[in-house]
């Protein structure tokens, strides 16, 4: 697996960043206009919040505790009276490992990213801005990383950190500021070269003022129309780190880990070993689709 670096172009609108508009608040309110008509993107915006509350309401509304272990409900099938997703290979109940699951497989998803946008939009917006030997330095480093393919260069990391959480969400936020400072540089030095950069820097504007006011928000947009379609990336890397042993580690309740630890049950138990795989593909898909209608929503020449 490859990031989606292709990707940057749509998220960029495939042309040259527009100068500021008149009225964000204008803007943001067309784009929610936009939403609000996009179906599709509603729906699949509706599942998400199904699956984030679910994790963060799992110790109100989990059935069992998602610890306890039972032999004598080992593999239940789906529909059990009290295990209505049936039991794993412990005897622990499906439905509530699968809502206590999504929790830390939400954060191993969305928090590298998180801080890979931050840092990348750091490196963009000073490789962008400065130019010459700033951005020779910065790019040169961040070219490194894609002489290697995504899914090794997490596996790498992973394995010389450590397997744990922290570790692979260190490892993750690594993988991802590469393609990120791309945009981000991408977009700055097409923005500092417009009429209203120039200007700024007429009247005397510093540096930082001048990104912080007049290129920051230019940026933010496709960076942000980006990032989101790396969630569900990061939550295939992630729910795989834990599959190979490092990322989570038993007894904790993760998508990834679940799967590992069921395959052994796949011929006896199918249906029930399968749930975590398609926890991952509702998740990763709905995040798709989400990020396909900001995309949408806020390309201003729509």
């Amino acid at each position: 697996m490859t990031l989606p670096v292709e990707a940057s172009k749509a998220a960029v609108g495939g042309a040259d960043v527009p100068a500021p508009r008149a009225s964000a608040h204008g803007y943001w309110r067309n784009v929610a206009k936009r939403l609000r008509r996009d179906k599709v993107t509603l729906f699949f915006g509706f599942l998400l919040l199904l699956v984030f509350l679910s994790a963060i309401f799992a110790p109100l509304i989990a059935p069992a505790d998602p610890y306890a272990t039972s032999m004598l409900k080992r593999l239940k099938p789906i529909g059990t009276p009290g295990n209505p997703l049936g039991a794993d290979e412990l005897g622990r109940d499906m439905l509530t490992r699968l809502l206590y699951g999504g929790r830390l497989s939400l954060v191993m998803g969305i928090l590298p990213v998180v801080c890979a946008t931050v840092i990348g939009c750091m490196f963009g917006l000073a490789a962008g801005f400065y130019g010459g030997r700033v951005n020779m330095m910065i790019m040169r480093v961040m070219d490194v990383f894609y002489a290697f393919p995504s899914v090794l260069l997490a596996i790498a990391i992973s394995g010389a950190l450590g397997a744990g959480v922290t570790n692979t969400i260190v490892s993750l936020t690594i993988v991802f500021v590469p393609p990120i400072t791309r945009i981000a540089e991408s977009v700055t030095t097409r923005v500092r070269r417009l009429d209203f950069v120039e200007a700024a820097r007429a009247t005397g504007a510093g540096g930082f003022s001048i990104v912080r006011v007049h290129i920051l928000g230019n940026v933010l947009a496709p960076v942000l129309i980006y990032a989101s379609s790396l969630i569900s990336v990061c939550i295939i890397l992630a729910s795989g780190l834990s599959f190979l042993g490092l990322g989570a580690s038993p007894p904790e309740a993760e998508w990834g880990l679940m799967l590992n630890t069921l395959r052994d049950a796949i011929f006896v138990s199918p249906w029930v070993a399968v749930l975590p795989g398609v926890m991952i593909f509702i998740t990763s898909m709905s995040f798709n689709m989400l990020s396909d209608g900001l995309r949408h929503a806020m390309d201003v020449k729509m």
